[in-house]
C-alpha cells in the first residue's frame, strides 16, 4: 500500500505536497495526522503538522492481489509436495490487512512452526513476491486451518488473565516476546481495561508486552 509522510506549516499544506507527490486526488487516499503543529510566535518556537497519506487500493487490486498471492502460495505447497486446499478469507481489524488466505488439509503443522514462526515467514515470503510483482506493498494474512485465530484468542485469554492477576496484587508482569502482531493484539486487548496499562519493552526478537497497574 503506496503511503507517504509529509511535513508542512499547517495540516492542508502538508496533505497537498504529499498529494502531489504521489500524483493521486484527495478522493484517491486517507489521510492520518500525526501532528497538528503549531505557529509559534513571531515566527519561534513553531512547529510544522505531519501527515501520513496512504493510497487507497481499489477493489480489482485487491483481487488482482489475491489471486497473485494464491498462485505463489499455490507453488510453494507444490514445491514443498504438500496437499491442501488454499481458500480467500475475511481479514479482522487486529490484522489490519488488504488480503487473507487460509490453508486447509491434513498435517498441516509443517506449515506453522513453533509458535507459528514458519507460518509468518510463508506469510512474509509471498508478501514479498506479490508487492515486487504489483510494484506496490500489499498487506496480507496467511492462516494454516484455523491457526491464527486460535492463537488470537489464547492471547486475548492471556491478556485478560494477567490484567486479573495485576489488578489484584499490583505486581507488573512481563509476557513472553512476541512478535509485533501478536504484541498488538495484547494491547487491544486491554486498552479499555480499567486499572492496567500496557507498554512494549526491549528491542529485536526480545520485544516484549509488559501489563503493569495504572493510576
Amino acid at each position: 500500500m503506496e503511503s507517504l509522510e509529509t511535513s508542512a506549516k499547517t495540516v492542508e499544506e502538508a496533505v497537498e505536497l504529499a498529494l502531489e507527490k504521489l500524483g493521486a486526488s484527495r478522493e484517491e487516499v486517507e489521510v492520518v495526522v500525526l501532528k497538528e503543529g503549531k505557529p509559534g510566535i513571531f515566527g519561534f518556537g513553531g512547529e510544522d503538522a505531519t501527515v501520513r497519506v496512504v493510497r487507497r487500493q481499489t477493489d480489482e487490486v485487491r483481487q488482482e492481489a489475491a489471486a497473485l498471492a494464491r498462485q505463489m502460495l499455490e507453488k510453494i505447497l507444490s514445491l514443498m509436495r504438500v496437499s491442501a486446499s488454499i481458500e480467500e478469507k475475511e481479514t479482522s481489524q487486529e490484522e489490519r490487512a488488504l488480503i487473507g488466505l487460509e490453508i486447509n488439509g491434513d498435517d498441516l503443522g509443517i506449515l506453522i512452526g513453533r509458535r507459528g514462526q514458519t507460518l509468518a515467514s510463508l506469510q512474509y515470503l509471498v508478501y514479498l513476491m506479490v508487492s515486487h510483482q504489483l510494484k506496490a506493498r500489499v498487506s496480507m494474512t496467511i492462516d494454516v486451518a484455523g491457526y491464527r485465530e486460535r492463537r488470537m484468542e489464547a492471547l486475548r485469554d492471556l491478556a485478560w488473565r494477567t490484567a486479573e492477576r495485576v489488578t489484584a496484587t499490583g505486581q507488573t508482569v512481563p509476557l513472553e516476546p512476541m512478535p509485533a502482531s501478536e504484541r498488538r493484539i495484547i494491547h487491544l486487548a486491554l486498552r479499555d481495561c480499567q486499572g492496567v496499562i500496557t507498554q512494549s519493552v526491549g528491542e529485536g526478537d526480545y520485544r516484549k508486552v509488559t501489563i503493569l497497574k495504572g493510576e
